[in-house]
């Protein structure tokens, strides 16, 4: 069985009648319907910027011009594409290969690949710190962090962590990683120093992903056990509240401005959740509940604030909410089972192919930047 397949276990971690009350009555969400699709060729005003998207069962990667939502050029050649992250500087994007636990480097104006990294077993999710000069892959096949010099394009650390590492993000100051265990209660930190683990949280049943407030002071996770989106103080390392969310959160995001957290709820594939849930950050309670699609899996939201861009994982498509309207103003067509999403706000790159197949070299063959 291809390694990438065993990303499919992740439904099964959900355990749908376990619901813990939040701090506090939780405020009845809104449920927003979702509205018809976006004509094709109705562009989003003065919004400038790509949206990249792994296709784990398409073994591609769909970019999407924001400014139009529509798909720009779909990427082939990344084996069990499960996630992605664009570069601070929005210049390149590392995504992995669950396949063959890689790390590639793609050059988001040239869609060139400028090189690979061996990671350890079946890696996940990957993410930069800001100054872009080290990056973190999680390997949930043997509970590890791989660490990698961007320059060198190589890894310089492999650091033990909890059980299945998923999702992980640096804090915004750039000195922590934390880091979801999937098949356990904790999240994992890193000190980035040292790029040592310091600390194991106790948070909850099945931590997926983790997203930080952009002042550093919490970081957010959702629960995929309980159903629930949980919050550390940063400063403590200690659980402070959790609040009820759709069926089976996954991804976990943090508007820019520090006014909602997003989790997107993918349910599983007999029983799907279609809902995005927005929670208050002053309140920390749910404000509205948006109508997306079939397994709503990965969030990102545009550097503005404006947008939220959700991989729907059963149904191949990114759903596009206008976070002033809480409302789906666009439905995106992607490879099969998107899953990990991202942002890059430099501008579209004009005429490019509907496809491109990458060159991917072999482990540890790099092609240097232009």
């Amino acid at each position: 069985m291809n390694k990438f397949l065993i990303w499919k276990i992740m439904p099964a971690l959900i355990i749908a009648t376990v619901v813990l009350s939040a701090c506090g009555a939780p405020a009845k969400p809104e449920m927003t319907e979702q509205p018809a699709q976006t004509q094709p060729d109705q562009p989003v005003a003065g919004l400038d910027g790509t949206v990249w998207v792994a296709d784990e069962e398409g073994n591609s990667i769909t970019v999407i011009n924001a400014a139009t939502n529509q798909v720009l050029t779909t990427l082939t050649g990344v084996e069990g594409a499960h996630n992605l992250q664009v570069a601070p500087d929005g210049k390149t994007v590392w995504a992995v290969s669950g396949h063959d636990s890689l790390a590639i480097k793609i050059d988001a104006v040239t869609f060139e690949v400028h090189g690979v990294v061996p990671t350890g077993m079946m890696p996940a999710h990957i993410v930069l710190t800001p100054d872009g000069k080290k990056a973190y892959a999680t390997n949930g096949g043997d509970n590890t962090v791989t660490v990698i010099d961007v320059e060198a394009m190589s890894a310089i650390a492999t650091i033990p962590v909890g059980e299945y590492p998923h999702g992980l993000r640096v804090s915004p100051d750039g000195m922590w990683v934390y880091v979801a265990n999937a098949k356990s209660t904790t999240l994992s930190v890193i000190d980035t120093a040292q790029d040592v683990k310091v600390a194991d949280i106790e948070v909850g049943e099945h931590p997926v992903q983790v997203g930080f407030s952009p002042d550093g002071e919490f970081v957010y996770f959702s629960l995929n056990g309980e159903n629930a989106l949980g919050r550390v103080d940063v400063a403590a390392q200690e659980l402070v509240g959790k609040v009820d969310v759709g069926g089976g959160p996954i991804q976990v995001f943090v508007t820019p401005n520090n006014k909602f957290v997003l989790t997107a709820n993918q349910g599983t594939k007999d029983t799907p959740s279609t809902t995005v849930s927005v929670v208050d950050v002053a309140t920390f309670q749910v404000i509205a509940t948006i109508e997306t699609g079939q397994g709503a899996h990965g969030v990102v939201i545009d550097p503005s604030s404006q947008y939220a861009y959700i991989s729907n994982i059963y149904e191949d498509t990114v759903s596009v909410i206008d976070l002033e309207k809480m409302a789906v103003v666009a439905t995106v067509p992607t490879g099969m089972a998107p899953n990990g999403i991202s942002f890059s706000p430099l501008p579209a790159p004009g005429n490019a192919p509907a496809e491109i197949q990458l060159e991917i070299p072999e482990g540890g063959m790099n092609m240097p930047m232009p």
